[in-house]
This record gives C-alpha cells, sequence and structure tokens, in this order.
C-alpha cells in the first residue's frame, strides 16, 4: 500500500495517537477548522490553538539545528503543553553542562 522507506522521520515518529487521529480529522474535513470544531464540539479558537500546537511539535521535532535527541525531545515537550518553557530552558542548559564535562580530558 505505501512506501517503506526504512526508518521514520523524526517528526513523524514524535506525534502520538492523539496527533493522528487530528491529523486524520484534520484531512477527513479537507482542512476546515470550522468543521473541525463542529466534529469535535469545540470553538474555531480552541481548534486553531490545537492545530498550533500540532505545526508547532512537527517543527520542533523537525528542527535540524537542535543539538541531539535530548533536546529535540525537550522541545516537543514544550511544543506539545507538557513542558513549561522555563523549565525546558533550564534542562537544556544543565544537559549542556554535563556534556560539556563528559567532554573535558
Amino acid at each position: 500500500m505505501g512506501r517503506d522507506t526504512g526508518a521514520l522521520p523524526g517528526w513523524v515518529e514524535a506525534l502520538d495517537d492523539e496527533d493522528w487521529q487530528f491529523l486524520k480529522r484534520f484531512v477527513v474535513a479537507s482542512g476546515s477548522l470550522k468543521a473541525l470544531a463542529a466534529e469535535y464540539g469545540v470553538s474555531y479558537p480552541t481548534v486553531r490553538a490545537r492545530l498550533d500546537r500540532f505545526i508547532a511539535k512537527v517543527q520542533a521535532a523537525d528542527d535540524l539545528t537542535v543539538d541531539g535527541p535530548f533536546e529535540r525531545m525537550v522541545r516537543v515537550l514544550v511544543a506539545d503543553g507538557r513542558l513549561a518553557p522555563a523549565t525546558a530552558r533550564e534542562l537544556i542548559e544543565a544537559h549542556r553542562k554535563d556534556l560539556k564535562k563528559e567532554v573535558r580530558p
């Protein structure tokens, strides 16, 4: 049915079941946020906010300028609304300090 291209891109692997359901419903609704809002029984701004989080999550997972899988995961969690940006900055900073300690002879 689909092409088997081996490993999936990072942004695909970052999506959870809820993201896949949202994406499917978005496609079936022909990209109409108004129709999607009606289907979910929520307001247009609520669906727009969900789409914005989805886009941010995909962008964070696909960002090639991010330093490694830990930082990418933290950024995806922020985009998904599961981690506060201030906490993410602290975690990334601490992680970078630990990496510098490991490099020193």
